[in-house]
């Protein structure tokens, strides 16, 4: 069974951090890229990184703007989010996704369930 679980949003205030977590098992982590995307109430998802399966190439959405850094760690099956400098317009469910092909046109096949990240002003 394929499980992606994020963790590691929460509250922090407008300049502060968090790092989240995805958790990966249940298919061949180390042969497909990872993405995270973001959701706010009433808006449309929106891309914010994805790294390729071997971790030599990563992009990140243009508002993230040097605040946020993607990385992930093939032993312990886990991608993760570096999220520094937040503005409360990073206030969103962010969620995890994994999938396979060409970095330039990655097709999701995995996704978790989400984890709420709130910046206060």
């Amino acid at each position: 069974q394929v499980k992606l679980v994020e963790s590691g949003g929460g509250l922090v205030q407008a300049g502060g951090s968090l790092r989240l977590s995805c958790v990966a098992s249940g298919y061949t982590f180390n042969s497909h890229h990872i993405g995270w995307f973001r959701q706010a109430p009433g808006k449309e998802r929106e891309f914010v990184a994805a790294i390729s399966w071997s971790g030599d190439t990563k992009h990140y959405g243009d508002f993230v703007k040097g605040r946020f850094t993607i990385s992930r760690d093939s032993a312990k099956t886990t991608g993760y989010l570096q999220m520094n400098s937040l503005k409360p317009e990073d206030t969103a469910v962010y969620y995890c996704a994994s999938g396979s092909g060409r970095f330039d046109s990655v097709e999701y096949e995995y996704w978790g369930q989400g984890t709420q990240v709130t910046v206060s002003s």
